[in-house]
């Protein structure tokens, strides 16, 4: 998995590839903790170039949707297609989370 963060107005937008599992995950984990404590409210994951997700990473958005929601914050998910899609559609995240079709979309819906 390569994480690359980049901050946009007030919202940390983390772009991820390759893949999100039970390796990456702890890694991934560890960097959105960092961020949220450091005082990022708002949170956009564009997975665009994210080839494939495991329950570990799942686990881990969720983790990460926690730890905002007690700071009142909002995270939305940008360019979920593919394989990861589908996942996210098995798993009923599709649900559970804020989605757009860019990460320009995904800023505008939490910014």
């Amino acid at each position: 998995m390569n994480f690359q963060a980049r901050q946009e107005g007030s919202t940390f937008v983390v772009t991820l590839s390759g893949r999100l599992d039970a390796v990456t995950a702890p890694e991934f984990e560890q960097k959105i903790r960092d961020q949220i404590n450091a005082g990022a409210a708002g949170i956009v994951i564009d997975f665009a170039a994210l080839d494939y997700i495991s329950s570990a990473g799942l686990r881990a958005l969720l983790v990460m949707a926690k730890l905002l929601k007690e700071k009142n914050g909002q995270v939305c998910m940008a360019n979920v297609t593919g394989n990861v899609r589908s996942v996210f559609e098995m798993s009923g995240f599709t649900s559970l989370f804020k989605m757009q079709d860019s990460v320009a979309a995904a800023v505008a819906a939490i910014g």
